[in-house]
């Protein structure tokens, strides 16, 4: 092979290389372009998906409040079936003896409400009514048993008690005691209504482990719908400050009025509402 066709094979082979490196280069910067591209798309798909499934902000709890409704039994209409109605938990506090009892205490564990006894205990004042219920000073203590379990019978859908009137009676060590004890062996909670500024109703569930709590705020002693409005208004400012408010209503027009124009803004305020069953301890 002579020296010029040597030079040109040569120079040949030079060029192909070139063409070869120019051509692989090309190859690598749009693979390198797209790879890029990719990842940029990824990026973004993987920063709307974290948006999009951010929970939404939900307000805390201001207070809890629980509504216990007495006087349950003596009715059962548009009154009664409103208090069932109210969008949140109440705790409905029935009468025995009365011919809506019955009748009303399924009515109101059927629309998912709480049940409990609004047992007739003996006043400081004179009253009437209930008398075959009504627990009294002097009672032995198997009259006393005797009376609470015809009760639990005859309204087995009840998980607690609270006390009717019972001015007298709750102020009595005695005659608490025996309440008590027949409570915890049916395995119920009791709420003392506070009838009497000396009650020992919750001291004496407390003594042998029954699960209690007392009334903190009554909503209609005074059935004016300003009154009543009002003494919500109190309910709502202790459940704020302590955490939790026990009320206790009527069932009567002007407290279902009061409460089915109160309850929706004071959901949308943060606060919650709960059965009875819910603050007993």
């Amino acid at each position: 092979m002579n020296h010029t066709m040597y030079k040109r094979i040569t120079i040949f082979l030079s060029i192909t290389v070139i063409f070869l490196l120019i051509s692989n280069f090309s190859a690598l910067r749009k693979l390198d372009l797209a790879n890029k591209k990719q990842v940029i798309s990824e990026d973004k798909f993987e920063e709307i998906d974290s948006s999009a499934s951010e929970p939404e902000l939900i307000n805390e709890t201001i207070g809890t409040i629980v509504l216990i409704i007495d006087d349950f039994g003596y009715r059962n209409d548009l009154i009664s079936d409103g208090f069932l109605n109210l969008e949140v938990p109440i705790t409905c506090a029935i009468i025995p003896g009365h011919p809506q009892s019955r009748i009303f205490a399924k009515k109101a564990v059927a629309a998912g409400q709480e049940v409990i006894i609004h047992m007739p205990m003996e006043s400081s004042v004179l009253t009437s009514g209930e008398e075959e219920y009504k627990i009294k000073i002097g009672m032995t203590s198997e009259e006393i048993e005797w009376r609470i379990n015809e009760v639990i019978k005859e309204m087995p859908e009840a998980v607690g008690m609270n006390n009717h009137q019972g001015s007298k009676a709750t102020t009595d060590g005695k005659i608490m005691s025996v309440v008590a004890s027949v409570l915890k062996e049916k395995d119920k909670y009791f709420i003392d209504s506070r009838t009497a500024s000396n009650t020992v109703g919750e001291e004496s569930m407390r003594s042998i482990g029954v699960p209690t709590a007392s009334r903190h705020v009554f909503l209609d002693n005074n059935p004016s719908i300003n009154e009543i409005s009002s003494q919500l208004d109190e309910l709502v400012a202790f459940a704020k400050k302590r955490g939790l408010g026990i009320g206790i209503g009527h069932a009567k027009p002007n407290t279902l009025k009061v409460l089915q124009d109160k309850i929706p803004e004071l959901l949308k305020a943060g606060y919650k509402f709960e059965f009875s069953s819910y603050a007993v301890n």
